[in-house]
């Protein structure tokens, strides 16, 4: 969950691997540093806090001159956020110089052992350990340090993203990836190394993406020499071509990443479904799903694994799929998947979800059902990433990057992908008329104006996060299809203005959450006229005869609960199973808007990172 920056090549390295930072800091903001050789000697920096305030002091210590160098952004896992246990971290000699993205499970015993021959440590960091490891085995075994890291590697356990350079060889650097993306970009007589695409899109569209447990020596004027980490044998080196453009990482105007992303969805969903979706031809065309439909077929049931956000998106599937194709599916957190000896079996599809397709819960989970002998089918929005890798086939979102922690068009781009699947199993196995198929059909294609209709409520919501931007707690409510909306609204305020919220069935409220709802309690419910509308009127007839204040997400000319809600925000209407796409832009803006009149920081949460790369 660590950003990982380096260069190697004829241009300054500084100037490059901040920027980088500056792309990668989604990934962790705890600290930071960066480390260049400038043609005599290691000189590093690093500082508790975000890549600014590394920028702030850094010029000031060093010297930045130089064309070989590292950077690392910190999401804390070994040792407090603080100065010391920044990265980069040096061996002992000085002569090492490393950066790292994972964690080393079984990194105290390797720490006592090389306290035992002499080593000392300064940091609390399992990154530490790992660079004196590589040390002593260089030392001890006079090797180089690419062979030297591999030997490392083979007796640690755990998972990683390195670099690392010898400051008495600094025409190399050597990386190396076990569950944590690594990516090489290949410019001419320059190499480019980071956690993924964005720091060197504008340098080269070339990229390496390393597999797991592989290592490369990325080296001037001689290329890249990729080999296995367990058997050292050469694996040749695929360069493939990126797809990504500057103007998609950078915020177009916008005050922050997520507001453009927010705002970003009419467009997402649309190339979500473009070239899939043709209503006209009432034809839906995937290929992860054409090539595998007796898979899908013959499936006793669908087993979606996923976590936060994507979890949630996994929730809206299991109504559409059940709904719509009639296939029992059951939804599971990923972290919990792979520890309690899930009952899978060859007949089982297991749908794995993730924006980043690098979460190292899924991954495990995706390994787990493999194992088993189920058809794994991915849904991402990064294009080789881990999972589009691991899996037997899939979908990938085209959401485009998403950089803002908290995630907002992944979740509509996803409950897209999930829904083209339902349709085509539905029409595959006559569940659904042709009628209902293509009204369907229909009304997808007409999301993207409704998303747009939807997202000029800003300005309304705006004073309604004023005016409660003070609370200590939210309740979210739907039911059905907007349930799991329920859950994404109250995720979203947690992670962005750290206020309290929980989402619920609305009908569970009677059974507990009722309790704290008094005249100081703001809740959200989702009460659109699709699905169990006099239902949900009836729970906010009981909230409101507790003094509850009402914010209602209604569709368009609702006057039911308009007459009894503190505030309504209205949608566009659509079928039941769409309302998903339309009912979360209200609470995305919410969250939003209340987390900025808080002062925080939307872009970069506390505690929190983009892509979920530790277990």
């Amino acid at each position: 969950m660590c950003g990982i920056v380096g260069y190697i090549g004829h241009r300054e390295a500084y100037p490059i691997i901040l920027k980088g930072l500056k792309r990668l800091e989604y990934r962790g903001y705890d600290s930071a540093g960066i480390a260049i050789y400038d043609g005599n000697d290691i000189k590093l920096s690093k500082t508790k806090g975000k890549v600014a305030d590394l920028e702030e002091r850094l010029e000031k210590e060093i010297s930045t001159n130089g064309t070989l160098g590292i950077g690392h952004t910190r999401w804390a896992t070994h040792g407090v956020p603080n100065d010391v246990n920044s990265h980069p971290h040096y061996s002992n000699s000085g002569d090492l110089v490393i950066i790292h993205n994972g964690i080393i499970e079984n990194y105290e015993s390797l720490k006592k052992e090389l306290i035992k021959r002499g080593y000392t440590f300064k940091s609390d960091t399992d990154t530490e350990v790992l660079v004196n490891l590589i040390e002593d085995v260089k030392k001890k075994e006079n090797i180089k340090l690419g062979k030297a890291v591999q030997i490392a590697l083979n007796q640690v356990v755990g998972a990683y993203a390195i670099a690392v350079f010898d400051k008495n060889k600094p025409n190399e650097i050597v990386v190396a990836r076990l569950g944590s993306p690594l990516a090489i970009g290949v410019g001419k007589d320059e190499f480019f190394i980071a956690s993924d695409a964005s720091p060197f899109i504008e340098y080269t569209k070339n990229a390496i993406y390393l597999e797991d447990e592989e290592m490369a020596i990325v080296r001037r004027h001689k290329g890249v020499k990729i080999r296995k980490i367990k058997d050292d044998s050469l694996v040749a080196p695929y360069i493939q071509e990126l797809q990504l453009n500057l103007e998609q990482i950078e915020k177009g105007g916008y005050d922050h990443f997520m507001l453009k992303e927010i705002y970003e969805q009419p467009r997402a969903i649309l190339d979500t479904f473009r070239g899939r979706l043709l209503s006209n031809e009432g034809i839906i065309k995937m290929a992860g799903v054409e090539d595998n439909m007796k898979k899908f077929l013959n499936a006793n049931r669908i087993v979606v694994v996923a976590c936060g956000t994507s979890w949630h998106a996994g929730l809206v599937s299991e109504y559409i799929f059940e709904n719509l194709a009639r296939i029992p599916v059951e939804v599971e957190y990923a972290s919990e998947f792979r520890y309690r000896n899930p009952v899978i079996n060859e007949n089982d599809v297991v749908i794995a979800i993730s924006q980043s397709g690098e979460t190292a819960d899924t991954l495990a989970a995706i390994k787990l059902a493999k194992s088993k002998g189920a058809f794994v089918f991915g849904v991402c929005n990064v294009v080789g990433s881990s999972i589009a890798r691991e899996t037997h086939a899939g979908a990938y979102t085209h959401a485009g990057p998403e950089i803002g922690v908290a995630s907002t068009k992944a979740f509509t781009t996803q409950i897209t992908v999930l829904t083209l699947i339902a349709l085509r199993l539905a029409r595959a196995k006559g569940t659904l008329s042709s009628s209902d198929y293509r009204h369907h059909l229909i009304e997808l294609e007409l999301i993207p104006d409704k998303v747009k209709i939807a997202l000029e409520s800003d300005a309304y919501v705006k004073t309604i996060a004023d005016i409660y931007k003070n609370a200590k707690n939210f309740l979210y409510l739907g039911r059905g299809y907007n349930f799991p909306v329920a859950l994404e609204g109250a995720l979203k305020l947690k992670e962005i203005s750290y206020i309290h919220a929980e989402g619920y069935p609305a009908a569970e409220m009677k059974h507990g959450p009722i309790a704290l709802i008094d005249e100081n309690m703001p809740i959200v419910v989702i009460a659109t006229k699709k699905g169990h509308y006099e239902k949900v009127v009836s729970n906010i007839q009981e909230i409101k005869s507790r003094s509850g204040k009402i914010i209602g997400i209604v569709t368009a000319g609702d006057e039911q609960v308009k007459n009894l809600a503190d505030h309504v925000i209205e949608v566009p209407e659509t079928i039941e199973s769409l309302t998903p796409l339309l009912t979360t832009i209200p609470l995305q803006l919410l969250s939003y808007h209340i987390a900025l009149m808080l002062g925080r920081n939307v872009d970069q949460p506390r505690n929190l990172a983009k892509a979920v790369t530790v277990e």
